[in-house]
């Protein structure tokens, strides 16, 4: 047992297991029949194409995308057009890398705080091996690699984490509410509100610069008026529907290039989504502000917080695609490093819904988009999952009032305080 606990705190055997994990998800999003790869090939090498001979998407036109989505993909085309798949795989393993490098730098530290680094660095290995090729065949990997280092470096760094934050959120739009959290959780707010406001402002403002007028904002009214995504939980009615044949179908839309659902009433679904979304984030934001102000440790509210804030992200949002699953690996990564064992349901019942999305997507997708009832079954149980995680989160946060005051040990290098209660640099 000791020899076992020694070889998994090694740091050979981690990378070594690191780059296996990457070297498999990369050669499966590459040769999978269902093309897991396919936006990477067929849509995100095209727009670099496309922006190379002059239309720069997000600046002469409106995008899909914040405009710092755009790096990675052109990043990609390192080895040429040819091999742009494997030269987004290695900007994705360069990525994961440097995260997974910091999370294992902090594990030289004594005591419990440093095994929890490692424990984390196992989870998230075995996490992404669960979601599949998906996980690293988007471009939300890159927010979660930015996300997971803001979180980490915010107790010590709390303006840097708010840049991180900024960052990730011009590449995807999610990570605005995990600094929505952060300003919430953190004593040094004001550091973290500053460092992603001024990042934030730069950007635009280099965009506007480079003649981008309003299209630097089009990401915001882009996909407004898309329907329901096969996947996503509020489809699970009208898949079921389709599946006994009542008039609802499910069907590919050219122009957004997803699979959606439709049929009686999903058009006023789809329109209501959005708003109980944000109705969803603002009560989480609103027990937060309670449990805050109730004097809970900084370490106790965040994780449980941006937890529940990616979930109601997740269970409120008619766009369902499977990579969003890779989103919970910021919370749970920073759950495990400051609370260890508390954070342990969460993190078991992550996998399950890992495992589960790669059942969906890629490997029983043809199934699914056939109206399969043993696959639709799976999707409702992952879906269910879901909002068993969203509730889960909440009730951790909520409950998380009662250990306002007493002593315990963050995981990041104190016991017995508030970190946010040391001194701290920007």
């Amino acid at each position: 047992m000791l020899t076992l606990r020694r070889l998994a705190a090694s740091p050979v055997v981690l990378w070594i297991v690191f780059l296996a994990v990457h070297l498999w998800l990369g050669y499966s999003g590459l040769t999978h029949p269902n093309l897991p790869f396919g936006d990477v090939t067929n849509v995100y090498r095209p727009w670099v194409e496309q922006s190379l001979e002059g239309y720069r998407l997000g600046i002469d036109g409106p995008w899909v995308y914040p405009l710092l989505a755009f790096v990675p993909m052109l990043a990609s085309m390192v080895l040429g057009p040819d091999l742009y798949g494997v030269g987004w795989m290695l900007m994705v393993t360069l990525a994961d890398a440097a995260v997974f490098a910091y999370l294992l730098t902090g594990s030289r530290r004594t005591g419990s705080a440093g095994g929890r680094r490692i424990v984390a660095a196992w989870w998230w290995l075995l996490f992404l091996l669960l979601i599949g090729p998906v996980a690293v065949g988007r471009i939300d990997i890159f927010t979660v690699d930015l996300v997971i280092a803001g979180l980490l470096v915010i107790r010590n760094r709390p303006a840097v984490a708010g840049v991180l934050l900024a960052l990730a959120t011009w590449v995807k739009v999610w990570p605005a509410a995990v600094i929505a959290a952060a300003v919430i959780a953190m004593r040094t707010r004001l550091r973290v509100a500053v460092g992603a406001g001024v990042t934030l402002v730069a950007v635009a403002v280099a965009a506007l610069a480079m003649g981008a007028g309003l299209n630097v904002f089009s990401f915001v009214t882009e996909q407004t008026g898309r329907g329901l995504q096969v996947e996503a939980p509020v489809s699970t009615i009208w898949m079921w529907l389709a599946s006994a044949g009542t008039g609802a179908r499910a069907y590919y839309d050219f122009d957004i290039l997803t699979f959606q659902v439709t049929g009686a009433g999903s058009d006023v679904a789809a329109m209501l989504m959005t708003p109980l979304l944000v109705v969803a984030v603002a009560v989480v934001l609103v027990f937060a502000v309670i449990v805050v102000r109730s004097g809970t440790p900084s370490t106790v509210v965040l994780p449980p917080l941006v937890l529940a804030l990616v979930m109601a992200l997740i269970v409120f949002n008619k766009v369902g695609s499977p990579q969003f699953m890779v989103w919970l690996s910021a919370p749970i990564i920073l759950g495990i490093v400051t609370q260890g064992r508390r954070f342990f349901a969460p993190a078991v019942l992550a996998f399950v819904m890992g495992g589960l999305t790669q059942i969906i997507y890629p490997n029983g997708y043809d199934w699914l988009l056939g109206l399969d009832p043993l696959m639709i079954g799976v999707l409702t149980l992952r879906n269910g999952l879901s909002i068993v995680m969203l509730v889960l989160a909440t009730v951790m946060l909520w409950r998380s009032r009662r250990t306002a005051g007493l002593p315990s040990e963050d995981g990041m290098g104190r016991v017995g305080t508030d970190p946010d209660r040391s001194t701290t640099r920007s």
